[in-house]
């Protein structure tokens, strides 16, 4: 295919996928998606340096910040260790993602030992954060349950105080027909979400009246 052509085809799919334009909400929410199709190219050290540090500046109950994230690039140990972890489908695509990311939350809070149980979650907000930095700087990231989770902390020797969170797939958009059919299919869709009457409400079951 030519470059050019290819370059119009992501264009288009971009267009696709992003959400459309609602008063308030920033573009890197907008353009964010998770493709499953990642180009081979590298993402510089810089950049990728960048994006870590939107993940840097999440929220965190008492400012814990639990989250810690290892990361690999295409041919190193890291990359093959977070590899080895995922699902047989998500192994499928995600070895095209020039960068894999493992991400873990400690469990306690480090001022007294007591139990955090808001570690994930927290986690989770600085994952998002990291999605969106991605985002501003013109590359994906892709997030993944479909893991082994025992198996991600036995190879990388975690200790018992961390839990591993997600495995986050980083890179450029690449071509949707590297995929497989079903993995096409879903790229080639366009994104659906529920509507603000289903999530937000007044009491259970009772939508907010904005």
């Amino acid at each position: 295919m030519p470059q050019n052509h290819e370059s119009e085809k992501l264009k288009e799919l971009e267009k696709l996928k992003h959400a459309p334009a609602t008063p308030g909400v920033i573009e890197e929410i907008l353009q964010r998606w998770s493709p499953r199709a990642f180009a081979d190219t590298p993402v510089a050290p810089e950049e990728l340096k960048e994006a870590f540090e939107a993940a840097r500046w999440a929220a965190s109950s008492f400012n814990e910040q639990p989250w810690r994230f290892l990361v690999g690039h295409k041919g190193d140990e890291t990359y093959e260790k977070i590899f080895a972890s995922l699902v047989e489908f998500n192994q499928s695509w995600a070895r095209r993602a020039p960068v894999l990311i493992l991400s873990v939350a400690k469990k306690t809070f480090t001022q007294n030992g007591s139990p955090n149980y808001y570690a994930l979650h927290d986690v989770g907000a600085a994952t998002a954060y990291l999605a969106l930095g991605a985002t501003k700087l013109g590359f994906h990231t892709h997030s993944m349950a479909g893991f082994d989770r025992e198996k991600a902390q036995k190879l990388f020797g975690i200790p018992e105080d961390f839990e591993p969170g997600a495995v986050t797939a980083l890179g450029y958009l690449g071509d949707p027909e590297v995929l497989s059919d079903h993995a096409k299919q879903m790229e080639l869709s366009p994104r659906q979400r529920k509507p603000l009457s289903e999530i937000v409400l007044s009491a259970w079951d009772k939508p907010h009246s904005f």
